[in-house]
């Protein structure tokens, strides 16, 4: 008889996320297991409670979600999961603190359905964030030169610096302080892509300056609270094409970075072993879109 699919949840915060459980129902689960406030040191413990209660070939019918509002925190408990973990007594982990993984890969996965990553150019505002930094480092990785921007030019190297530690060739990283109009003009006058990662209601561009890009293919705005991060861009565009650009708002994102988030819960139950990460969320989104094209 198989075995039931069991996810357990650990939640860095005091109450574990609605919006990950209701996802992880929606994506077939059979058995949630919730647990918040979870530190590193409590993580050794509770992997063992999954790891030793099944046999080796029914290890992948279970696996650990790792979220919470805390990126920081959510990192670290994967680590102290991960180095717990042994063959063949090991299970799958998703890592998706604040949706920032997922919604990384969707927001990069987007802009390319309009542009070629190799040797192109994108600029990243709020770029400190989880989602700005997880923006960064998958340009980088594919290939492209990124503008790190930040109001602050020592937050922005100190960001570089953070993805150096996560083996990202950070030649492609050039510090922006994007408060600094001047140097943010030369930016997006190089950009094909432009992303706004910044925080709820703040404004990151004006109209003026989107429209003050010659080379802008694709700008998109992760901020679902009116103002636009981007003005101009809307809740809602997904693919809108506005002259030579094309425009994605966060909810226009937000329906692949949803099939992106319950196809990656269902990876975890295919093999024992997968961590998931931006990077293979970023290949899960790729399939989404290579189904829906040759579909």
């Amino acid at each position: 008889m198989s075995k039931r699919n069991v996810l357990i949840q650990f939640d860095t915060d005091t109450k574990p996320s609605v919006f990950d459980a209701m996802v992880a129902i929606d994506a077939g689960v059979d058995h949630l297991l919730q647990y918040s406030a979870v530190t590193p040191e409590e993580v050794r413990g509770l992997v063992h409670g999954a790891m030793f209660t099944r046999g080796p070939q029914d290890l992948h019918h279970t696996a650990i979600f790792i979220g919470g509002s805390s990126v920081p925190h959510g990192e670290a408990i994967a680590q102290a999961a991960r180095e717990t973990l042994s063959q063949p007594f090991s299970v799958s982990i998703m890592l998706d603190s604040n949706g920032s993984n997922s919604t990384a890969a969707a927001a990069v996965l987007s802009a390319g359905q309009h542009m070629h990553f190799p040797d192109s150019v994108s600029t990243v505002l709020a770029a400190t964030g989880p989602v700005g930094q997880r923006v960064c480092r998958i340009l980088a990785n594919l290939g492209g030169k990124v503008f790190v921007g930040s109001r602050s030019m020592k937050r922005s190297e100190e960001t570089i610096a953070t993805l150096a530690r996560s083996n990202v060739d950070t030649s492609r990283l050039i510090p922006l302080e994007s408060e600094h109009k001047r140097a943010l003009a030369e930016a997006l006058h190089q950009s094909q892509a432009v992303y706004g990662c910044g925080a709820a209601g703040i404004q990151l561009l004006s109209a003026a300056e989107l429209a003050s890009a010659p080379r802008l293919k694709v700008a998109i705005d992760l901020n679902a609270v009116s103002p636009s991060g981007l003005e101009s861009i809307h809740i809602m565009d997904k693919g809108i094409q506005r002259g030579e650009r094309f425009d994605y708002g966060a909810l226009g994102v937000g329906a692949l970075k949803m099939k992106i988030h319950k196809a990656s819960i269902a990876a975890l139950f295919e093999k024992n072993h997968r961590y998931l990460d931006c990077e293979e969320m970023l290949t899960i989104g790729a399939d989404i879109l290579a189904k829906q094209k040759s579909g």
